[in-house]
């Protein structure tokens, strides 16, 4: 299979970078992190799409030309029957006809999921409509033996003092598939503070918390990231939030269909919830509650069609703009609402986040184990001595960050 990149011309590069003074994220610099998503993970990832349905004929050829299109070709648009044709057509206009690998990495990551849909047939009239195509990844994982473990490990954790018991869950919440080691909070095991404490490259918890006292009426928004082993712990961060007062209401934003390969929707927050409740001890208990607080109106499962688009937040739509004021704080989870939130550009790593996220509508606070380049917040002798380690620190998943701003 070939690989073709090609590097954009110095007036692109230019304009790419802009007014914001920093440039684009693209994928053509062979051996980047963002090349080798569109080289290597894209590929496997339609392999094993492939491999995990009986699809016909049809979604056979659909899915070869699109491999070969994001290997070996150019950015072609959506058919002219396609429901969504003018909207992408729309975002893409500046990117149709170049190299996948020339398009700003974000924009060519949400193009690749919203083809790869279009392959398997997700948004027609035929027999796989809305058949979400990493549903059995999402369903391998929720049932595995790893998740098993961390429910076990929240029985320990009811009787942790409160304040041991958010800081477990929130580094829970935070370190995603690493959830175990939040959860471990028991006699003679390590907690939180010493497993994970080390690897957070930017630490805000404390405002955070600030934001939430307990005892106050305020409405917390949660946009959530991946399902399965990811959303669990943010599922329990929640009900930590409702039951000790922090939170009065909850409204958990999840896709409103599949995007990027374990994105949450509204059917993986149910399975969550059933995967709770059908489990021993504390986390049945945890998802017994969170049953009740969604009949009760407290916890709110929303979606909107802003959070499938390859866009930064800071060009939201208006409506949700007004979601996210009314809020006393939204919690982004995850690397991708991470680089919609401070916009997908290769930032010197000490841009204050603030400054990133002025234009945030309200209190905004960044959950987010590190699997991409683009950073901010940082000190520049935290960025001194994790360039010295000589660790892919950027994009391994070993560091992980809570940056608020109030």
């Amino acid at each position: 299979m070939t690989e073709k990149t090609s590097h954009a011309s110095d007036e692109e590069a230019s304009r790419d970078v802009g007014p914001m003074g920093a440039p684009v994220i693209l994928s053509n610099e062979p051996g980047s992190f963002a090349w080798s998503v569109l080289a290597k993970r894209h590929p496997a990832l339609i392999q094993q799409v492939r491999d995990a349905f009986p699809y016909g004929r049809r979604q056979h050829e659909a899915l070869d030309a699109l491999l070969d299109e994001t290997t070996n070709g150019v950015i072609e648009p959506l058919a002219a029957a396609d429901h969504d044709r003018e909207r992408w057509a729309d975002w893409g206009k500046e990117y149709f006809g170049r190299s996948w690998y020339d398009a700003p990495f974000l924009w060519a990551e949400g193009y690749f999921y919203r083809r790869l849909l279009g392959a398997v047939g997700y948004f027609g009239t035929g027999p796989w409509q809305g058949v979400d195509p990493f549903a059995p990844f999402k369903r391998a994982e929720l049932r595995g033996e790893a998740v098993e473990e961390e429910l076990r490990a929240l029985d320990p954790l009811a009787d942790a003092s409160v304040e041991e018991r958010a800081t477990a869950l929130l580094h829970a919440s935070l370190w995603g598939n690493r959830a175990d080691l939040g959860f471990s909070i028991s006699a003679g095991e390590p907690g939180p503070s010493d497993v994970t404490t080390s690897a957070l490259v930017a630490d805000d918890s404390a405002t955070l918390w600030q934001l939430l006292p307990a005892g106050t009426s305020a409405t917390v928004a949660v946009v959530a990231d991946n399902a399965g082993r990811e959303l669990i712990p943010d599922l329990v961060l929640i009900d930590h939030l409702l039951e000790h007062g922090r939170a009065e209401r909850v409204v958990l934003h999840v896709k409103p269909y599949p995007y990027y390969v374990s994105d949450a929707m509204t059917a993986d927050v149910v399975d969550c919830l059933r995967r709770l409740t059908e489990a021993p001890g504390e986390a049945r208990r945890i998802g017994g509650r969170l049953w009740k607080a969604m009949a009760a109106g407290s916890l709110e499962v929303r979606t909107h069609p802003f959070f499938c688009a390859p866009l930064p937040y800071e060009e939201m739509p208006e409506d949700l703009r007004v979601e996210f004021a009314s809020a006393t704080l939204t919690i982004l989870k995850g690397d991708l609402n991470y680089r919609r939130l401070v916009c997908d550009r290769l930032w010197h790593p000490t841009t204050p986040f603030a400054e990133r996220t002025a234009y945030f509508p309200g209190a905004v606070a960044a959950l987010r184990t590190l699997k991409s380049d683009v950073i901010v917040g940082l000190e520049q002798e935290t960025v001194d001595a994790l360039e010295l380690a000589g660790d892919a620190w950027r994009t391994s998943g070993t560091h992980a960050l809570v940056q608020v701003r109030s």
